[in-house]
């Protein structure tokens, strides 16, 4: 496979090819995974480089008019993505998170994966546009592929998973008619034992002749044939402005919610709305996961709680998986309730006598209690060394055959306790509290969308404004959800959580939510093309040759984070594409 920077060849060239991808997320690697060591010719085209630097990333700049609108919905996006991306900043990327590089969001993602419910592709009456023009079962062969390319278990979210994990569901048990477990799994690396799977690097060691992979090529328009019925070409560029182009029979827009939208929309010569634009659809629809904590669970039976809801191991084809076990509403009480789908999550909260973050602070000289973090240094000794022990294990130094044993042994045997280091980078900390955090779904609505600013960018392309809603059926259902959530765990005779205010006193106006870079429904999927961009086998409506990859499509968003699903989707339209090319392997 060849790897090179667009920049090495002359402006002007004019590449050809079977197949063009534009984008190397993990939508676009994987239908050129799928392509690997066929007689399709694959061109691939990679914005940024193989690591993420601000110069390509100041390509991704948004214009935010809608939300996160407060300064408490904005300091809530720094703290939770800040540390995700080398490169993010609240000031270019107001609404989304993402990453210019080869492996796309990849770079920034904490690897958590699940599959949509089956209610998730129903038309529900109290969800206006809900319905997928697929039915779940259909995807069920391309989300176990997806699972195997993401290295992940079974594809069990739900209560079932008990008899995988060979256990009966813990006690105390929950009310089940109001709830049922939800569980997500983590891609790992097969490449760095100790981290989530980054695309670009698992990509980069693949041997495929028929692949050719462009960096620094920025899609900046999209040009069809005459007739304006066909795809015909790309027009690409570097960072600095030189321009080529890139021929195929056929094109995969698989660059992100955002960026698909945006190259439909910029790309006027053929249609002066835009491609696919004729019923004024494309960015429109815009969903995200709204996320809020709702709540916490004190220092009372914390380690109690982080059995039930924390991690278990599930053995398969000779590897042991790491599932988190959630609470998710019943498709009978959200259809009771007229709710939207979500879920609670728990997570550890950290004690301010940390011994790592003291450390930190003290080693980064920006301590201002030198005193204290000192005591705590000098009284983490345990922690401290465990996490030393952890840092030793993801050295180059260890051999791989000694990390994977040791890793599958421990995830075997204590799955919180991998964890732990899984989402901490190998950094054991200190916890005082559990939080709990909901993830929501969102009503599809055509007036949170997604425009062109008047601003462009370095190489002309006008930037994208986002008008992104949260809308009161969302606030609402994650209120509702705090409250049963309460009333489960007091049934059940647990430590009763302590509701944020807005929640315990039913002002959902008052929430802090933020978006979850979770980016979907920009260019959706459906049967007419009077309702959505692409038809159920992702094409454009009305153009050969165009295609779209990635949550852009999604009708609906369920609560689920969508990477496992957008791939079972890319999957299945690079079969499709395979029939139509006639790829021989």
């Amino acid at each position: 496979m060849e790897i090179r920077d667009l920049a090495e060849f002359d402006a002007g060239t004019q590449f050809e090819a079977d197949l063009v991808i534009v984008g190397a997320g993990p939508a676009g690697l994987t239908i050129a995974r799928e392509f690997a060591g066929t007689s399709t010719r694959v061109l691939l085209l990679e914005s940024g480089l193989a690591r993420e630097t601000p110069e390509h990333t100041s390509l991704a700049e948004v214009e935010s008019v809608g939300e996160p609108r407060t300064e408490a919905q904005k300091q809530k996006r720094i703290a939770f993505h800040g540390a995700s991306s080398s490169s993010w900043t609240q000031a270019s990327q107001p609404y989304g998170v993402r990453c210019r590089a080869l492996g796309g969001s990849t770079h920034a993602w904490a690897g958590k994966s699940a599959a949509f419910d089956a209610i998730d592709f129903q038309e529900r009456p109290w969800v206006p546009h809900s319905g997928w023009p697929i039915e779940r079962q259909s995807l069920s062969p391309y989300l176990d592929r997806a699972a195997d390319v993401l290295n992940l278990g079974p594809n069990v979210y739900d209560d079932e998973l008990w008899e995988l994990i060979g256990a009966s569901s813990p006690k105390p048990s929950v009310d089940a008619d109001i709830v049922r477990s939800f569980f997500w799994q983590f891609a790992r690396s097969r490449v760095d034992h100790l981290d989530v799977m980054r695309f670009g690097r698992e990509f980069a060691s693949f041997k495929a002749p028929n692949i050719r992979v462009l960096l620094n090529a920025t899609a900046t328009r999209i040009n069809l044939s005459q007739s304006g019925s066909r795809f015909d070409h790309l027009e690409i560029a570097t960072l600095s402005g030189a321009r080529s182009s890139a021929t195929a029979r056929h094109c995969i827009l698989a660059a992100s919610g955002i960026e698909n939208a945006r190259l439909l929309l910029a790309s006027r010569n053929d249609q002066a709305s835009g491609i696919g634009n004729g019923h004024d659809l494309v960015g429109r629809f815009l969903m995200d996961h709204p996320g809020a904590r709702i709540g916490q669970l004190g220092s009372d039976r914390l380690a109690e709680i982080g059995r039930l809801f924390g991690f278990y191991g599930v053995r398969h084809q000779g590897r042991t998986h790491m599932y988190m076990r959630g609470l998710a509403p019943t498709a009978a009480r959200q259809q009771q309730e007229r709710l939207l789908n979500c879920a609670v999550y728990f997570m550890p909260q950290l004690s301010p006598d940390d011994p790592w973050d003291a450390l930190k602070r003290l080693l980064q000289r920006k301590s201002d209690r030198v005193l204290q973090d000192t005591f705590s240094v000098l009284n983490g000794g345990p922690l401290l060394a465990k996490g030393l022990a952890m840092k030793a294990l993801a050295s180059d130094a260890m051999p791989v055959s000694l990390k994977d044993l040791v890793v599958n042994t421990a995830i075997r045997f204590s799955p919180n306790l991998v964890a732990d280091e899984f989402l901490s980078r190998g950094v054991p900390h200190k916890v005082t509290a559990i939080s709990i955090d909901a993830i929501c779904e969102q009503r599809p609505d055509p007036s949170s969308r997604l425009r062109l600013s008047d601003r462009t960018d370095r190489l002309g392309v006008p930037i994208a404004q986002v008008d992104w809603h949260i809308n009161h059926e969302e606030r609402n259902t994650i209120v509702r959800l705090g409250h049963l959530i309460r009333e489960i765990f007091s049934g059940a005779g647990l430590p009763e959580p302590l509701l944020e205010p807005w929640v315990a006193c039913n002002k959902p106006d008052e929430a802090v939510i933020i978006d979850m870079a979770h980016t979907m429904g920009t260019t959706r999927m459906s049967d007419d093309p009077k309702k959505g961009v692409v038809d159920r086998n992702c094409q454009v409506h009305g153009v050969r040759g165009l295609h779209i990859a990635g949550s852009s499509v999604f009708p609906t968003s369920g609560h689920a984070n969508p990477t496992l699903m957008l791939l079972a989707l890319a999957i299945r339209l690079a079969d499709k594409l395979k029939t139509e090319l006639g790829a021989a392997a």
